[in-house]
């Protein structure tokens, strides 16, 4: 696999509204779940089916009770690949900082793209082949609202035939790019 391929799969494995949030705040709550539901502001059964999720991912691990500081208190610790995914967590943390638009990974998808355009690929179906499973719906509103935003270009290529090819506005290129450099040193 390329390492291209793995970071794009990296990022989109953080994407979403919980998992890079609780990777990073785990281990700040002591990794017990009801400091880390006050921390992130989460409803305990979202909480819990995330890290259920997780734990399924291989990114932590539940503690039994005779693990546990107090038996009655559920406890969690990272994983060697969840601590690998903490780091790729702060590194996409970072990048949403220096690009001054929010929680970006919080949708699904908007980080790989932003690192596929930094990789060059720019045309509609090349980014579908790129980041599968994709589908065109999520690519074409991802791309629309990074426009938006102001961190994509769209621009009209007539050559080999007229299509509309996206690339990084400039605002966004390095810090995209130096998001893929930290990914790809984690893979």
């Amino acid at each position: 696999m390329s390492r291209q391929r793995q970071v794009l799969e990296l990022s989109q494995a953080l994407s979403g509204q919980w998992t890079a949030p609780i990777l990073l705040a785990l281990e700040e709550a002591g990794g017990r779940f009801t400091p880390l539901q006050h921390r992130l502001d989460i409803a305990p059964a979202r909480l819990s089916d995330n890290l259920r999720r997780m734990a399924d991912d291989g990114l932590i691990v539940h503690l039994s009770p005779k693990e546990r500081r107090h038996p009655l208190l559920p406890e969690y610790v990272l994983t060697e690949k969840g601590r690998l995914y903490r780091e790729a967590a702060s590194a996409i943390r970072h990048a949403e900082k220096d690009l001054g638009r929010g929680r970006l990974s919080a949708k699904a998808w908007n980080m790989p793209v932003l690192l596929s355009l930094d990789f060059e690929i720019g045309r509609f179906g090349d980014l579908l082949r790129a980041l599968p499973p994709i589908t065109p719906k999520m690519l074409s509103a991802r791309l629309g609202e990074l426009t938006d935003l102001g961190l994509a270009d769209k621009r009209i290529a007539e050559q080999p035939r007229p299509a509309f090819i996206y690339e990084l506005a400039g605002a966004a290129r390095s810090p995209v790019h130096r998001l893929g450099l930290d990914l790809a040193s984690l893979v």
